[in-house]
């Protein structure tokens, strides 16, 4: 088909179409963009066709011509077709301007009322299809777009081939997709510009076939179905979502252990190739379906003696992948072994597993065997999976501890001891700590529609409040219900009161009262004997105590550390060892803390503790952030992040850091990006904490991306928020700084010296030393707006030695920076290598723009010398004006620029303009001049 000029398709494609993409989307269209061309690979629903239409539809629009083929299997035969699909409806427009021979030769083969064929008239048809698209080119750009060109007939292949080689610079782009299974891409290139840009499409992550699933519908699928959808799809696109629509056909979703269900339509794919296996060589695969790492020797002992036989024959059928290095058997696709385990009789797949039961050498592998080899209640069976799971819990894979307890749950009697309910709230536990929140909402919402036992109850209504996260709003209701199922029992009181203090932080953003709850829950739990949550409350009262700046946290955090200690609590991400983390780091022990939270990190990745895993990525990000490790910290803020959004915990978290590490080491409008979906997120969950800190990271991405006027409105609303919530301690933050130095730049010094005061202050009695070095270097900045340029100057030399001293290598290069300003605006000239050295040692490239942008308008319009700003005695009786306009007025009657006056004052040209204007209306005068006349004594009439 040949779209023409009138070729109109959304300018944007859907969302859907580029998920997980983006870059791979972004290399395309950069190389259309520069008249190049692109062949986008790889195996069938991977999702080429998808991507091809979304650049097809981006890019057409700037092309002249449009011209399509989608050529099929059944029609490869057919010479000429896809030529015809592309050629048949432009020809007419440049037939006139072919020769004879050429016209008649094309004619004929698009027609098929000749005897053309490339035998006959090869010559006159490479040239008349490559003078074809020079004509079109004539009267501007084409584009060729061509979908799966594997089934592409020989001869228009050959055609289209001849005359991309020949083309040179004639604005004619081509974008081909087509099927590879492997990197066998390159014989297609044979149709393709010699410059074309080969485009490998793989899997798709786990995290990007869940936002996928998302937006074609399939919303609210548990992160352990995902999780079980990527394993089956193999990343693959197409099968996915067909996995996907199957779920949401089927009435009652898979229980533990048992398949996906997996769709006619997908069985079909592989169906065919495993009617031609024996019944024998199927039995051996079925086996192999079922085990979780399949080799000979486990097939043998499973009782397939002809094993490598029946392996062979089905890797010859393209149903197992070889594996020349050892002993594994691999199935060629997961889609393969999921269709054919689904498609066995429940009987076969019984047998299967009860051969494994035997068969496996793990014994974790043994008990989840026995369990799918037996049907109905069996407390011997329901032992060993308890056994199992714990086994499991202890190797740190608390997902399969999950499914194990549940799998126990199920062949426990009503009457069993552990109960039914106990088992599955266990696993709800083990879900929690995998980061399966889903999973572990739906089972503890079943266990408190069955039981009426207090004790499971009250563990049913932690759980739903523990899956609710920072969005303690949602589960509001429910307090009062647990404690009325925990009675006057001292150790379930403890564990509701735990999460009143949550509560208290998240949802009222009172500090005194969570700390009051904090201390209340620790005090139960000690009475009734349960260290763990008496352990995990103290933690949460020294970590409020610190961010009130309360003189007892030392001594909190040392009674949380006191022994005996409770290994789950050592590592938990709420627990002694991070609050440990979060007083060094505050308190400017940027070694210290590195080394803890590292040490966090490695054991919690040990066990499989996803939800720690999270918070202590984090903290080791922050930690080099505050180091100056820019780069570094933007890896394992974008990891974190990564991580978060997969699990679906502590995302707000997660998007504030990375906005941090974005404005420090990556791409400012991302970082205000983040910034603003974590303050939208927090409001909704009426997180009051969070709001601040989204805040915060959204007035320091402003005040680096150079919006003044809009870092001072978020950074005031951070200041109103934490001032309401109790918060003293400048160190969680570290916003002051910033406001301060917005406020400067936008004219407004009292306030700014104001912020300076009031937080020094907290941070003297707190002795916060990098806070107290920072509000130094932002009270430079006042003193240079105020006159005073050489003791800004010593101010801002101090500062930036002792951030250096203290390992803030970020801060300190921000100091040095605004040195080489105020050097520049005093003298003209100044050298910024320094503050360029530093940066790029830091890696903090958005700063390092910064830097070479002021050093380029440095070279062009030098400063005059510093000299303090002195108000001239024409307007010594001005007293309308503000101090900051009567030093704006006073240089601009020395004849200083806007820009020289910026320098001086160091504050932004946009300022110096805005307070122009404000003093032409207070002194009802039109311009410059007329300031001048006003000091003379000549006022304008």
């Amino acid at each position: 088909m040949t779209v023409r000029r009138d070729f109109k398709e959304p300018a944007r494609c859907r969302p859907d179409q580029v998920i997980g993409r983006e870059e791979l989307f972004t290399a395309a269209r950069e190389q259309l963009g520069r008249g190049g061309s692109v062949l986008l690979h790889g195996p069938a629903g991977i999702g080429k066709s998808t991507v091809l239409r979304a650049l097809a539809a981006e890019c057409g629009g700037t092309a002249r011509t449009v011209l399509r083929c989608s050529p099929t299997e059944s029609e490869s035969h057919l010479p000429f077709l896809a030529l015809a699909d592309l050629l048949g409806l432009v020809l007419d427009e440049v037939s006139d301007r072919l020769p004879a021979a050429q016209l008649t030769a094309l004619e004929s083969a698009l027609t098929g009322r000749g005897e053309s064929n490339l035998q006959r008239d090869g010559l006159a048809l490479r040239l008349a299809v490559l003078s074809t698209l020079r004509a079109l080119a004539d009267s501007g750009p084409v584009l060729l777009v061509a979908d799966d060109l594997q089934w592409l007939d020989p001869a228009s292949a050959e055609l289209l081939g001849f005359a991309a080689r020949r083309l040179g610079d004639t604005p004619v782009r081509m974008l081909f997709a087509v099927r590879t299974e492997g990197e066998e891409y390159d014989r297609h290139l044979r149709a393709s510009p010699p410059d074309t840009l080969a485009v490998r499409l793989g899997p798709l992550s786990r995290a990007q076939m869940s936002t996928l699933l998302d937006h074609r519908g399939y919303t609210g699928l548990p992160r352990s179905t995902v999780r079980d959808i990527h394993r089956t799809s193999g990343g693959n696109a197409l099968f996915a979502l067909e996995l996907g629509r199957a779920l949401a056909e089927n009435v009652t979703p898979p229980r533990p252990g048992e398949p996906l269900p997996v769709p006619t339509s997908l069985r079909a794919l592989v169906l065919n190739r495993l009617e031609m296996l024996s019944d024998e060589a199927r039995r051996t695969l079925l086996v192999a379906s079922a085990g979780a790492r399949p080799t000979l020797a486990l097939l043998h002992a499973a009782g397939r003696d002809n094993a490598e036989a029946e392996t062979a024959q089905a890797a010859e059928l393209g149903l197992l992948a070889t594996e020349p290095e050892g002993p594994a058997v691999r199935f060629a696709h997961p889609m393969i072994s999921a269709a054919l385990y689904a498609e066995a009789p429940a009987q076969e797949r019984r047998a299967a597993h009860a051969a494994l039961s035997t068969a496996a050498s793990d014994p974790i592998e043994r008990a989840r065997h026995l369990a799918l080899a037996t049907t109905g209640t069996d407390p011997e069976v329901a032992a060993r999976l308890a056994e199992a799971a714990a086994q499991a819990r202890d190797r740190g894979a608390p997902s399969v501890a999950a499914q194990l307890s549940l799998l126990a749950a199920r062949h426990t009697p009503a009457h069993g001891t552990p109960s039914p309910d106990g088992l599955r709230l266990a696993a709800a536990d083990d879900a929690i700590t995998a980061g399966e929140l889903d999973l572990a909402r739906d089972i503890a919402r079943e266990a408190l529609a069955r039981t009426t036992v207090p004790a499971e109850r009250v563990r049913a209504w932690i759980a739903v409040i523990e899956t609710a996260g920072h969005a303690m709003t949602e589960v509001d209701s429910i307090f009062p219900q647990a404690l009325a199922d925990a009675g006057d029992d001292p150790k379930l009181l403890a564990l509701v009161h735990y999460q009143l203090t949550w509560r208290a932080l998240l949802v009222e953003g009172d500090f005194d009262e969570a700390r009051e709850e904090a201390g209340y829950a620790a005090e139960l739990a000690a009475r009734a004997g349960d260290r763990y949550t008496e352990l995990l409350a103290l933690a949460l009262k020294a970590q409020i105590e610190t961010l009130m700046g309360h003189p007892d946290a030392p001594a909190t955090i040392r009674r949380a550390l006191e022994e005996p200690q409770d290994p789950r609590v050592a590592c938990h991400h709420n627990g002694a060892g991070y609050s440990r983390f979060r007083w060094l780091i505050m308190s400017d022990q940027l070694p210290e803390a590195r080394a803890t939270v590292t040490a966090l990190l490695r054991e919690v990745r040990r066990h499989g503790w996803v939800e720690s895993e999270v918070h202590f990525l984090r903290g080791v990000a922050e930690t080099e952030l505050h180091s100056g490790h820019c780069g570094r910290a933007l890896d394992l803020a974008r990891e974190s992040l990564r991580l978060a959004r997969d699990t679906g915990i502590g995302e707000v978290a997660s998007a504030v850091l990375t906005s941090l590490a974005e404005a420090a080491g990556g791409e400012v409008d991302r970082a205000l990006t983040l910034a603003r979906e974590a303050m939208e997120h927090a409001e909704e969950d009426g997180d009051q904490m969070y709001v601040s800190r989204a805040l915060a990271a959204l007035g320091h991405a402003q005040l680096v991306a150079g919006d003044t006027e809009a870092a001072v409105r978020s950074l005031r609303r951070v200041r109103e928020v934490e001032q309401g919530l109790g918060i003293t301690d400048p160190a969680r933050g570290r916003w002051h700084g910033d406001l301060a130095e917005a406020l400067v730049r936008g004219g407004e010094i009292a306030e700014a010296q104001d912020v300076i005061d009031v937080t020094r202050e907290q941070a003297l009695r707190l002795d916060r030393e990098s806070v107290l070095a920072v509000l130094d270097r932002a009270e430079a900045l006042v003193r240079a707006a105020s006159g005073q340029p050489e003791a800004a100057l010593a101010q801002l030399t101090s500062a930036q030695d002792r951030l250096g001293k203290l390992g803030y290598g970020l801060e300190e290069a921000r100091a040095a920076f605004a040195l080489a300003q105020l050097r520049s605006g005093a003298s003209g000239r100044t050298s910024y290598d320094e503050p360029a050295r530093l940066f790029r040692r830091c890696r903090a490239l958005p700063w390092l723009r910064r830097v070479e942008a002021a050093a380029e308008v440095g070279t062009v319009e030098p400063a005059p010398a510093p000299a303090p700003v002195t108000t001239p005695d024409g307007l010594d009786s001005l007293d309308g004006l503000a101090s900051m306009e009567r030093q704006v007025a006073a240089l601009v009657m020395e004849g200083a620029t806007n820009r020289e006056i910026a320098g001086r004052l160091f504050i932004s040209v946009k300022t110096v303009e805005a307070t122009l204007t404000r003093v032409y209306r207070k002194l009802g005068i039109r311009s410059r001049v007329d300031i001048v006349r006003l000091a003379a004594g000549r006022r304008t009439p």
